[in-house]
């Protein structure tokens, strides 16, 4: 089924290349703005190494009147701020794709890309009085001539696209202006039917996956965030401190991450709100707090962003290796929220339920998030301002009643005071210890608070009537499923548009605790279960197969730090369908 069948909506895809400096990330941040304001959904993604300077960095905003859920390699412009950009992404091209390359490149360009045109962006930012970091707003600029904007159009459309990024919304605009009369005097081609489109639904705003998380965080009631700049969680921090300027939340920026998780628990104690960021790596450093967490029952929400793994890995690059550390992080049993978002809409979903569940039911809660979705920017169409700060049970005192930190219930969690209350003395402690928070290595009590706190796995469980845990699409007739989670989802959802035949799409959320009577009804009839998983040993399917018995037949496996590309999905997937 091509992309330009009448039974869906066609995508386009902007690349942008350059060297780490060259303002590669803000470019692709304004390709799709540009999207969106030319009526589309927009999905756009970063790749780049773990250099400051230097290297190959690269945007791509892929395009359409329909939702998209994942960026495409085939190009149909190729904008490239340096030769090598052009050597590494020329074969992406499609048959009538455009390269526009920075004017002193076009000689050594023209010798991988015959139909390269030649735009002088840095001379256009200085001309500009703008950074060197804005010379991509001449590519802005040429473009919308190419997809034919009138100028004047085009001239309103700049005061929200450029907004308040570097150089300025003027310096950029005039930057643009400047790409817009080079591509229409020097006649560069005309694509008009990349936006002779009619919007499907809503389009929303362009959001990435960290902020959707922080932005949950903050409706649920954050007051502190603590975080150590870690790829790819770091822009989790950037956000929420300038919220902070704003007096939003208080952010702190401790010296590493053992710091960072043990400040967190000692925020929670205190009574206030709290969040944590950091990437795999950084929270194997928390181990020991997050236990401290469990068994004290302090309320703590980790967003923790997944990279190539082992060690220090690929640090700037995706995968989704860490599903079964994150689940059984930290020593000794104790309950745990685990929630793998798939988009920006679940990003946000995800953040408030992670902060609010956790101090309903006084436990650590975790968004599992990887590169791919943390740092890519989706077109969103939730309001992600709203306020859904729940309650909590708090401690009153009454006459002559002495507080029990840790008051065994039928629910497992015990009503919260805070230091300072008048009457209570508040602990919190490593060790076991009886209802008061007094360390003890008796048997009966050391069973009786275990039990105490699994109880809370029992309120867990009855949340599922309340968030979305499992997501299933597509045929649910089909004897085929496919099966995956977290980023891999958007992947998924592009390459259902091109199978020769609908099979279900089941999605799960939540792992931990686990919807094993949703997931069965989502698998049930299915002959066939397909596993999409950016890992080598296919750990949800091996999930899935220890939660309800059900055994994955068989697996499409990804672990070379990329994430899944829709078209080479769809063709892998045909090719297993046909097969049956």
């Amino acid at each position: 089924m091509s992309s330009e069948s009448s039974a869906m909506e066609p995508v386009y895809t902007i690349g942008v290349g350059g060297a780490a400096g060259d303002g590669v990330r803000e470019a692709g941040v304004h390709f799709g703005a540009f999207a969106e304001r030319i009526g589309c959904h927009a999905f756009l993604a970063f790749y780049y190494p773990s250099l400051i300077r230097g290297g190959h960095n690269y945007g791509r905003v892929s395009f359409s009147a329909a939702p998209v859920h994942s960026d495409h390699a085939p190009l149909d412009v190729l904008v490239a701020l340096n030769a090598d950009s052009v050597r590494i992404r020329r074969p992406e091209l499609k048959e009538d794709g455009v390269v526009i390359v920075e004017t002193k490149y076009f000689d050594e360009a023209r010798a991988f890309a015959s139909e390269a045109h030649a735009l002088p962006m840095a001379d256009f930012a200085d001309q500009s009085g703008a950074p060197r970091a804005a010379q991509s707003s001449a590519a802005i600029g040429a473009l919308a001539y190419m997809v034919g904007l009138e100028r004047e159009e085009f001239l309103r459309l700049s005061e929200t696209i450029f907004g308040d990024l570097v150089g300025g919304r003027d310096c950029n605009t005039q930057v643009a202006l400047r790409g817009y009369d080079h591509a229409r005097d020097f006649g560069f081609p005309v694509r008009t039917q990349m936006r002779s489109q009619k919007c499907v639904g809503c389009v929303g705003s362009l959001v990435e996956g960290n902020k959707a998380v922080a932005k949950g965080f903050l409706s649920a009631g954050l007051e502190f965030y603590i975080g150590y700049p870690m790829t790819p969680s770091t822009s989790i921090l950037h956000f929420l401190a300038k919220e902070a300027v704003r007096g939003r939340v208080k952010v702190i920026h401790p010296e590493d991450e053992i710091a960072v998780a043990n400040s967190a628990l000692g925020i929670a104690y205190a009574g206030k709100r709290v969040a944590v960021g950091t990437a795999s790596g950084g929270f194997a450093l928390m181990q020991e707090a997050f236990s401290f967490a469990g068994i004290s029952e302090l309320p703590v929400a980790f967003a923790i962003s997944q990279r190539t793994g082992p060690a220090t890995g690929v640090a700037t690059h995706t995968g989704q290796s860490d599903l079964r550390f994150i689940l059984h992080a930290g020593h000794g049993e104790f309950p745990r929220l685990l929630i793998a978002p798939g988009d920006v809409d679940e990003c946000y979903e995800a953040g408030v339920a992670a902060l609010t569940l956790a101090w309903k039911y006084q436990i650590p809660a975790i968004v599992l998030l990887d590169k791919h979705i943390s740092e890519s920017h989706q077109t969103s169409c939730v309001l992600m301002e709203e306020t859904r700060v729940s309650e909590f049970p708090r401690w009153e005192r009454r006459d002559g009643e002495t507080y029990k930190r840790y008051c065994i219930t039928d629910s497992g969690v015990s009503p919260l005071a805070f230091p300072g209350q008048p009457g209570a003395s508040v602990k919190a402690t490593s060790y076991e210890h009886d209802e008061f928070g007094i360390a003890t290595d008796e048997p009966e009590k050391v069973l009786a608070m275990q039990e105490k706190r699994w109880r809370k796995a029992i309120g867990l469980r009855s949340e599922f009537a309340n968030w979305e845990t499992v997501k299933v699409s597509g045929d649910l007739e089909s004897d085929t499923a496919i099966l995956f989670w977290g980023s891999t989802k958007g992947a998924v959802m592009e390459a259902a548009k091109y199978l020769s035949h609908t099979p279900r799409l089941v999605q799960i959320i939540w792992m931990e605790p686990m919807n094993e009577g949703r997931v069965k009804e989502a698998l049930a009839g299915a002959t066939r279960i397909v596993a999409v998983e950016g890992n080598h040993n296919a750990q949800l399917a091996g999930l899935v197969r220890e939660k309800t018995g059900i055994t994955v037949t068989e697996t499409i496996l990804k672990y070379d730090s990329e994430p899944f590309e829709p078209m080479s999905l769809a063709k892998e997937l045909n090719r297993r369908l046909s097969e049956h």
